[in-house]
């Protein structure tokens, strides 16, 4: 094996090149946006692999933020001679499937030379990892002020395949590059230096692993490969096929590194578990394959160039081009890929990987991100370039109304707009193409103010950018169509996605509305004639095709299925990694039983597998006790505490059982994590496939086709056009025309008229008495809700979620 050797030569040429930067004219954002570039590991093609960390505040004494101090890695390091590069190399195969295995690595550890507050240094010997090999792992060691060993890992790094906590593995990424399945994709319709992406025409949400049987974007991609056959060979696609296409973009919920398990007896979480002396030259590692369960926002920031190697079958990064590769070369035409993007809040658990300077203070969600520190705001912004550079061609901010800071002029909190659009400005660079990719924003400011979903204009970003996106007011969280009259006290929302929604995001149904479904009191006012039973109402609700055709056959903007939504499959929150806060997540999500979960479904063997090995094995016990749970947590409020929980939950269960189980702390852990853990696994799409109407899926990918076929509805309705409704105690009526835009003198525009039953009671519809239809024969049907005909377009009755798409001939 080779030594690993620091390169004198080449690393005096690094810290020459760092320090002219360093000491340049420029102003400091920029300087740090050069800087940033070459953070981290990079193999070189030469060989010789750069290492370089942005390691701030050596020598300090602390000072005021000696708070920091308890955390991982923010112990004093008083002298730069404490700090070396510590690489660790596997003597033996890793196998990346192994759920645990124990490898041999050998230690080698290196002096780094420093520039200010950057460490670096050029490497000979270091292996990179690749497709078929894993390569060296690396990380930063120091000895701190009381003389113990800290760690600092890398918050530029490409490969974690043992998760965020684990030392970060060198890759190869310009073979990866070099050799990706679509690398001419990049390239095309270059009329430019930097070609501007185009946004889609539609877009399919989905959550990586419950999207697939496997749970990971190795399932994905085999899922779209098999598709990608039948549709070459012209063989027909499954209903749960169906509902895979027909979209021109797929956006993933966030596969940046999240929160991981904190174990009993360690210092830090994580997958990698170190055996021996910390400072022998040959260890054994126990690798523990990653296994955690969450919707993807509880990042921790560092490495967010990364990937949630949860997520990854092969916990190679490979895995992730090739999905991208497989829907860039699609056969019926790309399928554009989003990144889903968390930057602007952190779990807490960030607090022992990232240094102070990354952090402003705390929220509801863990601690604020400091974007005004310039070096801070030069690496997100350099984790967003190397993110997008796996082969995004867009991307959707998470939360943008959290970008604030306390302006020091006028003493007010602003909102960090300029930050904004520099997340849309980042260039993405593959195969020395360089493209500006779509951006969209989830922005509802004023949020989280009282009243803000009817006082937010859902425009703040759009005004300043008029190329981005923004979520619309009909996908923006609040969502509960499974009750009465929803759509007709949504109509002023509705009204401005037809006056001014060209550049909104559309639909109803989402990771998040979904799921606020789910939260609806049972007693509340629930339009039954969706369904007879709780489950079929909101299925029926965030799957209703009066909705779909009012999104795709009618209203402008850019329309949004939820997969889950479209599979009929239940949805909840979930987070497997909380021992603190993980019952009063749990108890949130008692409701979802009601909405989501049928007795059948309990009784099934493969499901809620974990909560009957805990003896939980009939559904009502388990109804009767997340009833409870959900009361006392509420009754608790800020006084929620988990010594206090288990002594109310022994006295609870002795009214109910003669000799109850000894319940601690631990024990209500362990059933919190079982409840989330099944409950991910009840929301994998491929459990219910089987359920799927096929009339249902094929209208809906009809629909899909027809939107694409007609980009024109993107635009806002003109003048000329018409949108009203019909309104009262027992029914709601959506219904309006609108023609195309007219290109040529010579060609007639083509007209649409919809009408949609939004909900109640069945009605009559006389569109002639309606709209301007001077001859009703010469309108055909375009697209009918599933199992509605009408014989005679003069005069016809409309059931609750039923509706007609009518074209001029």
């Amino acid at each position: 094996m080779t030594d690993i050797t620091l390169v004198e030569e080449a690393t005096q040429e690094f810290l020459n090149w760092v320090s002219a930067f360093t000491y340049s004219d420029e102003d400091v954002f920029y300087r740090a946006r050069v800087l940033a570039t070459r953070l981290g590991a990079y193999y070189r093609p030469d060989g010789l692999t750069e290492i370089a960390f942005w390691v701030p505040d050596v020598g300090h004494s602390g000072g005021r933020y000696r708070e920091w101090t308890d955390t991982s890695h923010h112990y004093q390091i008083k002298n730069s001679r404490n700090i070396y590069l510590e690489v660790l190399t596997p003597l033996e195969r890793i196998d990346f499937q192994a759920p645990q295995q124990v490898i041999s690595f050998r230690r080698d550890r290196i002096p780094l030379k420093r520039q200010q507050d950057y460490f670096c240094g050029v490497f000979s010997g270091m292996r990179p990892g690749t497709r078929e090999q894993a390569g060296c792992f690396y990380q930063l060691r120091y000895v701190d002020a009381q003389n113990q060993l800290q760690t600092i890992g890398d918050v530029m790094a490409c490969s974690l395949p043992y998760g965020v906590f684990a030392p970060a593995e060198l890759y190869d990424i310009d073979h990866l590059q070099k050799h990706r399945p679509d690398l001419a994709y990049f390239g095309q319709s270059k009329q430019a230096n930097t070609i501007k992406v185009l946004p889609p025409r539609n877009i399919l949400q989905l959550h990586v692993s419950t999207a697939s049987k496997s749970g990971s974007l190795a399932g994905l991609t085999h899922l779209y490969q098999s598709i990608a056959h039948k549709l070459n060979t012209q063989t027909p696609l499954t209903p749960a096929e169906e509902n895979y296409i027909g979209y021109d973009a797929v956006q993933l919920l966030p596969i940046e590194p999240i929160v991981e398990y904190q174990v009993e007896g360690k210092t830090r979480p994580g997958f990698w578990d170190e055996d021996g002396n910390s400072l022998s030259a040959h260890l054994k590692i126990t690798l523990n394959k990653p296994d955690t369960r969450n919707w993807g926002y509880d990042i921790v920031l560092a490495a967010s160039s990364a990937i949630n190697p949860a997520l990854l079958e092969s916990l190679r990064p490979d895995e992730l081009v090739d999905f991208i590769a497989t829907l860039h070369l699609f056969p019926t035409g790309p399928i554009q890929v989003i990144y889903d993007l968390v930057y602007g809040h952190t779990d807490n658990q960030a607090k022992a990987l990232l240094n102070r300077h990354f952090f402003s203070g705390s929220n509801m969600y863990g601690q604020d991100v400091n974007h005004q520190n310039p070096i801070v705001r030069a690496l997100l912004l350099e984790m967003q370039r190397r993110k997008i550079n796996t082969g995004a061609d867009g991307i959707r901010v998470d939360g943008a109304q959290d970008f604030k800071f306390l302006n020091p002029q006028s003493g007010q909190i602003d909102y960090d707009d300029d930050y904004l659009r520099e997340m849309s400005r980042v260039p993405q660079e593959i195969g020395g193409n360089q493209r500006q990719l779509f951006a969209i924003f989830e922005d509802g400011r004023p949020w989280p103010q009282e009243g803000w979903e009817e006082s937010s204009t859902y425009l703040d970003v759009i005004q300043q950018q008029p190329d981005v996106y923004q979520w619309g007011p009909l996908i923006f969280a609040h969502n509960t169509p499974a009750l009465n009259h929803f759509w007709d006290k949504k109509w002023r929302r509705v009204c401005e996605v037809m006056s001014q929604g060209s550049h909104w995001i559309t639909g109803c149904g989402n990771h998040d509305t979904l799921r606020r479904g789910t939260q609806v009191d049972p007693q509340a006012n629930i339009n039954w004639n969706l369904g007879k039973t709780m489950p079929e109402v909101i299925r029926q609700a965030y799957d209703n095709p009066a909705v779909t055709l009012l999104f795709y056959g009618f209203s402008p903007g850019l329309p949004m299925d939820f997969l889950n939504a479209t599979m009929r499959t239940p949805w909840c929150f979930f987070r497997n990694t909380d021992d603190i806060y993980g019952l009063k997540v749990v108890a949130e999500e008692a409701r979802f039983l009601d909405w989501q979960i049928e007795p059948e479904i309990y009784a099934d063997v493969t499901a809620f597998v974990r909560l009957k090995q805990l003896g939980i094995t009939t559904f009502d016990n388990l109804r009767v006790f997340m009833a409870w749970l959900a009361e006392t947590v509420t009754d608790l409020g800020d006084g929620y505490d988990l010594d206090v929980l288990a002594q109310l939950c022994k006295e609870f269960l002795a009214t109910k059982v003669d000799s109850p189980a000894q319940i601690t702390p631990q024990t209500l852990r362990t059933f919190a994590k079982a409840y989330m853990e099944d409950c991910h696994d009840l929301c994998r799409v491929d459990r219910y496939i089987a359920n799927l109407d096929p009339q249902q899926t094929r209208f809906n990918l009809a629909l899909r086709l027809y939107r694409q076929a007609h980009p024109w509805l993107n635009n806002n309705l003109n003048s000329e056009d018409r949108f009203e409704r019909i309104s009262d105690d027992e029914k709601t009526i959506f219904y309006g025309m609108r023609s195309e835009p007219a290109e040529t003198e010579d060609k007639t525009p083509k007209r649409l008229v919809l009408v949609t039953h939004m909900g109640g009671a069945a009605t009559n519809v006389t569109l002639a008495d309606w709209l301007p239809l001077d001859d009703i024969s010469q309108w055909r049907i375009a697209l009918a809700s599933p199992g509605l005909a009408v014989e005679n377009l003069g005069s016809f009755k409309l059931k609750d979620s039923q509706g007609l798409l009518l074209e001029s001939m």
